[in-house]
């Protein structure tokens, strides 16, 4: 069904592949509950609507597009839904009620859906210039390598700027002893090495912090089950909670922002984590687009709706995905384990009742990952020719903009309008596809929006 051998891999390489994939990324349970619970939706219910939309987003990508990605609710599209849309009563953001939030999610979900299913899903993919694709593969390595740095406790921006923690205890410093372990597994070329190294952290770290030591941190207890099978049924307290009639409460031109702004997001971050893991992995056809590629966009737009029917924020394609992609995933198997274990993260409660409650411990343990996994993805930048100007400039900015913005989207934005500004100014204008240009002046309409 999945083409293993023809894609070059075994059902052993899948398997662990969509483990590496879902450890990296089981994060978002916690997370992605935490944040949605202080607009006031209930913090148990959109537990296990992340659940839910991520497994179901995981099977969608799995069976339709036979892709080794995974989906779930997308970190920075969660606090932009919390920090920005869903902000009623608070006196900043848009001032809508989570229940108008998620109804924008829909609406969001609904366009890029259209645009997936169009010819203009293959049009943008293959508009993309080859120098831009290797720079946006690149720049996602240098991304998830930053988020391993911050989320893993060797950089803090408590002064306002990033700067080294004392990692010498604490999470830490097992993230600093997993990167080591990681990092000579690598080098000895052991099969495996990425998710190996996130089982031998983990027990490095579980080891003497049951003992009583408090080198790595102190195990909090996990109190009353939160996610237990009994509390499956909370999540009737956000599903299909939308407000279509209050959504005009903040006028027309506010509604287009929200929803303009979560669709082109959803769209090129999707593209982008697409295209520049799949170019990395050599996954891309002659012509430079990704085989299937077209209906993992189709899953992903659905998989967005029925997050917001669920009751969670906009559902997209993880850039973690890279990490199992990293351990030799080639097909959608890969993502079909990633969805068994998020169904079985709402049954196994005991495990991930203390993971929820020591969320460290899986930074700590999955982070050093995301750094070892962007040193594989930055090898497409030798694909760009830097010593032309007209190449350089929109991948450096391509390149430079994802982490420093900490965003997929945003340093796409920047690769596609420089690289148009650069082409006009040198009187090549015409080497430039119509359709880019039309993206570019997409993204240059959104950060305008944003600051009316």
């Amino acid at each position: 069904m999945f083409k293993i051998k023809e894609h070059g891999s075994t059902v052993r390489t899948e398997i662990i592949g969509g483990l590496t994939t879902f450890f990296t990324m089981a994060y978002i349970i916690f997370v992605n509950s935490g944040l949605l619970s202080q607009t006031g939706m209930d913090a148990t219910g959109v537990a296990v609507a992340t659940c839910l939309s991520a497994a179901l987003g995981s099977l969608l990508t799995g069976l339709m597009s036979n892709t080794p990605f995974a989906q779930a609710s997308g970190m920075g599209l969660n606090a932009f839904f919390v920090f920005t849309v869903a902000t009623a009563g608070k006196g900043f953001g848009m001032g809508y009620t989570w229940q108008q939030a998620l109804t924008i999610v829909l609406l969001d979900g609904v366009v890029f859906l259209a645009v997936a299913v169009s010819p203009l899903r293959t049009k943008i993919i293959s508009a993309i210039p080859a120098c831009l694709k290797s720079a946006i593969g690149a720049g996602i390595g240098l991304f998830i390598a930053f988020i391993g740095l911050v989320d893993g406790g060797m950089i803090s921006f408590g002064a306002g700027v990033p700067a080294f923690n004392d990692f010498t205890h604490g999470a830490a410093l097992l993230f600093v002893i997993g990167l080591v372990v990681l990092i000579i597994l690598m080098v000895l070329k052991v099969r495996g090495a990425i998710f190996l190294g996130i089982v031998i952290t983990a027990v490095i770290g579980l080891v003497p912090t049951l003992c009583g030591s408090t080198v790595f941190g102190t195990f909090q207890s996990a109190g009353a089950s939160a996610y237990s099978l009994s509390s499956i049924g909370k999540i009737g307290l956000v599903a299909f909670k939308f407000d279509f009639p209050g959504l005009m409460s903040n006028g027309i031109l506010a509604l287009i922002t929200a929803v303009f702004s979560f669709a082109l997001v959803d769209c090129f971050d999707t593209i982008g984590t697409l295209i520049g893991t799949a170019a990395n992995a050599g996954m891309l056809d002659k012509d430079g687009n990704l085989p299937g590629g077209d209906k993992a966009l189709v899953a992903d737009a659905i998989a967005t709706c029925t997050g917001a029917c669920l009751g969670t924020s906009t559902v997209t394609t993880f850039v973690e995905s890279a990490s199992g992609i990293a351990e030799g995933a080639r097909t959608g198997l890969s993502s079909i384990v990633v969805a068994g274990m998020f169904i079985l993260s709402l049954l196994i409660t005991p495990f991930f009742d203390f993971l929820g409650a020591n969320v460290w411990f899986l930074y700590a343990i999955s982070c050093p990952a995301l750094v070892v996994v962007g040193v594989l993805m930055i090898k497409s930048v030798v694909k760009i020719h830097w010593d032309d100007i007209e190449e350089a400039i929109p991948c450096f900015l391509t390149i430079a903009v994802m982490p420093f913005a900490y965003s997929i989207s945003e340093g796409i934005g920047f690769g596609f309008i420089s690289y148009c500004i650069v082409k006009l100014v040198r009187g090549k204008g015409k080497e430039v596809s119509g359709l880019l240009y039309v993206i570019s002046a997409i993204f240059v309409l959104k950060y305008i929006l944003a600051n009316l």
